[in-house]
């Protein structure tokens, strides 16, 4: 008689086939059962020992155990010690239920409101991102940007395009507008650079920035403006913009001490149209200087070859693989030829020096190809482009000390000049006759430009108030008008700060004041002076001890920054510090014009051709000023 609970039913007879156990089998008690071989289903479980169907819908191994503890005991306590013995289940076939964490609640929440601080926030971020790193505005509806922000912070969710353009970024520049406003309303003096550029699209702009060192003697710069200048760029058609420029940000034209600018005629014509001080740019003179001295036939020769040659490889792959194992057999440093730009004299000193480093692995790469070999420079070629580095090299490093925004770089144009005639382009008999030639020509097209007596005295006043030169290479004969320059402003600055004399009005003033309790004098009161009965010396006297005690100090290092030096001394020289303010923050090239276009050539990129003027104005000022 089966046991309670018991189904199951005697298996037919007949010759047995073996049994298989069942698949995917996780209870213990599935060992002491299985299948035949041909139920492929595995519908029918069958006992090992009495090899009787047990009935176990879907899996269940309830009615399993009764039949082992009713009919099978000896098996039914080994399945049980072996379910005991198993221990708990296996969490990877088992999981523990989990609990939804706080921070996954809350990340699952509802998007912040776009009114939220949170949102404001990362908006701001990701606008100031936008502007400062130059991305187009379309970058907030890729993918890539959306899937960061939502690991980030899955309750932000980023506004469209249309926001960016239309209110941000709008939002953005008035606010950093506002700011500079404020910033320069209160600067005494200040210089500026400007420039004309023509963007991809061949649409004109004119760009104005500003220079100044503020009350902690820091040197500030900043770019106003890159307008649109559709006009006829005539001079007066430049002046007439550069004055509305000025006027839009309130700066009066009496407190511009000196507008630096490259030497086109019409930018000249504008500055004097203005009446304003200009100085040519260093760098573009430099520039124009290098450009006279190379009308040479023989140079005009040797730099073709040298084109021809640097092209000749950047071409073609296969010569560069081949110039490069040239380079490992002969030990040569593994550097790439480099290409000449005809705005940059220094590119084609960098362009004969990368040729004359690399000269034997060329040769070994050209001669083995017999189309080639015309390609490599005559031993006459060679001597010329030694003889154009031997001159040009020393000239390198100075345009770019020169056009720096952050440092002093006006007071150095006195000092390099000098350095020019007493050392580097001093003609040597030792040198090559092209070398000397060179160094003559460009030394006389300088001292030529710059022998101008306005440019020379403003010059010499900002070595003047450099602690580091002063006046050590301003010429003799310049040494007195400069210094009586100097007292003439030290004493118009002195009038300005004292104003109108209102001696009597104070007496008044003490005299009608309320009586106060008399308090018990000291010992000390009695030996104090009254500011009447100081003695004071003449005005005149007092402005020429001060020129004079930081004429004789010494001087600063030439390594150090001046305007530390003077941030230092400003008490002990007060009126000497504002002239110092005034004239060293002149730059002394049109570089950050320049730089400028440069920002404004990474915005208006092949894929953003079509930006409207005043969105380029817009984010080249956020890309400078932020």
């Amino acid at each position: 008689m089966s046991g309670a609970g018991d189904t199951s039913a005697l298996a037919p007879t007949g010759d047995e086939e073996p049994l298989v156990p069942r698949e995917a089998a996780k209870s213990t008690v599935w060992s002491f059962f299985g299948f035949r071989a041909s139920d492929i289903d595995q519908k029918d479980v069958i006992c090992k020992e009495c090899h009787r169907v047990v009935s176990a819908p879907k899996g269940n191994t309830t009615n399993l155990f009764n039949h082992l503890k009713t009919h099978h005991k000896q098996k039914y306590d080994e399945c049980m010690k072996a379910k005991a013995n198993a221990g708990p289940p296996n969490p990877r076939q088992c999981p523990a239920p989990t609990q939804t964490t706080i921070t996954a609640t809350l990340h699952r929440a509802t998007p912040y409101p776009s009114t939220s601080q949170r949102h404001a926030e990362i908006t701001d971020a990701i606008t100031s991102y936008l502007a400062k790193d130059m991305c187009p505005i379309s970058t907030v509806s890729n993918k890539g940007l959306k899937s960061m922000v939502k690991i980030l912070d899955k309750k932000y969710v980023i506004p469209s395009r249309n926001y960016f353009s239309k209110v941000a970024l709008p939002a953005l520049y008035e606010k950093c507008r506002e700011e500079i406003e404020r910033e320069i309303t209160t600067v005494e003096y200040f210089a500026t650079t400007t420039d004309l550029w023509s963007s991809r699209t061949m649409e004109p702009y004119m760009s104005l920035t500003i220079h100044y060192i503020d009350d902690d003697f820091t040197m500030k710069s900043r770019c106003l403006q890159t307008s649109f200048f559709p006009q006829d760029h005539t001079g007066e058609a430049i002046a007439q913009g550069l004055r509305e420029a000025l006027a839009s940000w309130s700066l009066r034209e009496e407190k511009q001490v000196c507008i630096t600018t490259d030497n086109g005629s019409n930018v000249i014509k504008a500055a004097s149209l203005n009446k304003w001080m200009r100085l040519q740019c260093f760098g573009h003179r430099l520039h124009l200087a290098i450009e006279n001295a190379m009308k040479d036939p023989r140079i005009d020769r040797a730099v073709g070859i040298c084109k021809k040659l640097v092209s000749s490889f950047s071409y073609s792959w296969r010569r560069k693989k081949e110039l490069a194992r040239a380079q490992k057999e002969l030990k040569l440093p593994e550097h790439g030829l480099k290409t000449e730009c005809p705005t940059r004299w220094g590119s084609r000193q960098a362009m004969i020096e990368r040729v004359l480093e690399q000269h034997k692995a060329i040769s070994q790469v050209l001669s083995s190809d017999r189309k080639s070999r015309h390609l490599l420079p005559s031993w006459q070629d060679t001597e010329i482009l030694e003889a154009i580095y031997k001159s040009l090299h020393p000239l390198t490093e100075f345009t770019d000390a020169l056009s720096s925004e952050k440092y002093v770089s006006v007071s150095f144009v006195k000092p390099v000049l000098h350095l020019f005639t007493s050392s580097i382009l001093k003609v040597n008999d030792d040198d090559p006759e092209l070398t000397n030639t060179i160094k003559t020509k460009i030394l006389t097209y300088l001292e030529e430009k710059y022998k101008d007596p306005e440019t020379q005295d403003l010059l010499n006043l900002a070595s003047a108030l450099d602690p580091r030169f002063k006046l050590r290479y301003t010429s003799e004969d310049r040494v007195a008008p400069i210094q009586a320059r100097l007292m003439s402003e030290m004493a118009a600055s002195l009038s300005m700060e004292q104003g109108p004399s209102d001696g009597g009005t104070a007496d008044r003033a003490e005299d009608d004041a309320p009586s106060t309790p008399k308090k018990k004098k000291t010992l000390g009161s009695f030996f104090k002076i009254t500011e009447r009965a100081r003695p004071t010396h003449p005005p005149q006297q007092a402005l020429a001890t001060e020129l004079q005690s930081y004429l004789q100090c010494a001087d600063l290092d030439s390594e150090e920054n001046p305007l530390d030096w003077w941030r230092e001394h400003q008490r002990v020289y007060p009126r000497l510090s504002k002239l110092a303010k005034k004239y060293l923050g002149i730059p002394a090239t049109s570089a950050p014009s320049e730089r400028v276009f440069s920002t404004g050539g990474n915005i208006v990129t092949c894929l953003r051709s079509s930006l409207k003027p005043e969105s380029v104005d817009r984010l080249v000022f956020l890309a400078k000023n932020l």
